[in-house]
């Protein structure tokens, strides 16, 4: 766990150092997958019942902050959280019925973005691509509307 970056983080933004903090952080951290704020929370209250939701939503969003978590937000405005932490870049497409969501990597994807930024004079930093879609298991209707 990149503790020492979550450290950093805090002691240069002038924010409390705490176990709870910590204790969410390798919590959040450990969970693979994309995750709502409240299956986040959820998992943290099984290992720790006493640390309350807003604390959990706080670190989150502070995880995010330090580069150590990244949101994914949704059309229908939800949003889901990953671990940003020793992930290669990825992108997801995700499925607006039952809201599967999948990673996805691909080259000639990744090559079209940087050309489109060199064409109109970008150097190109970051991108999150996020496809919306139907899977296949609702488009046979074996998920519920």
């Amino acid at each position: 766990m990149p503790q020492h970056d979550l450290l950093s983080y805090l002691t240069e933004k002038k924010l409390n150092v705490t176990q709870q903090r910590l204790k969410i952080a390798n919590l959040f951290l450990a969970l693979p997958g994309h995750h709502t704020l409240e299956e986040i929370y959820l998992a943290v209250r099984k290992e720790e019942p006493n640390i309350g939701q807003t604390t959990v939503y706080r670190t989150i969003k502070l995880l995010c902050e330090a580069d150590l978590a990244r949101e994914i937000r949704l059309e229908d405005g939800s949003s889901r959280y990953e671990s940003n932490v020793d992930r290669t870049h990825h992108d997801h497409i995700l499925c607006q019925r039952c809201g599967k969501l999948v990673e996805f990597v691909n080259s000639d994807i990744e090559r079209l973005q940087k050309q489109i930024a060199v064409e109109h004079g970008f150097e190109l930093l970051d991108h999150h691509l996020l496809l919306f879609g139907y899977c296949a298991d609702c488009l046979k209707g074996g998920r519920d509307k």
